[in-house]
């Protein structure tokens, strides 16, 4: 799955550890996120889109 974190988190002049923070996970796990090594979960990615006040299809898109 695509994902948009990297460039939203940029905008936002946050850390991966400030974000993580904000999303109660570890850096590495935003770090696994914004690399495609991991998808998150349905709850973690609904807690990512609250954060970035976007839908969850404005953040993650389908890999074609």
């Amino acid at each position: 799955m695509k994902n948009r974190l990297r460039v939203l988190r940029a905008e936002r002049g946050w850390s991966q550890q400030e974000l993580a923070t904000r999303l109660d996970v570890s850096r590495q796990s935003v770090n696994a996120i914004e690399t495609g090594r991991y998808d998150p979960s349905l709850p973690l990615a609904f807690r990512i889109a609250d954060v970035f006040e976007l839908a969850i299809e404005e953040i993650f898109q389908r890999e074609e």
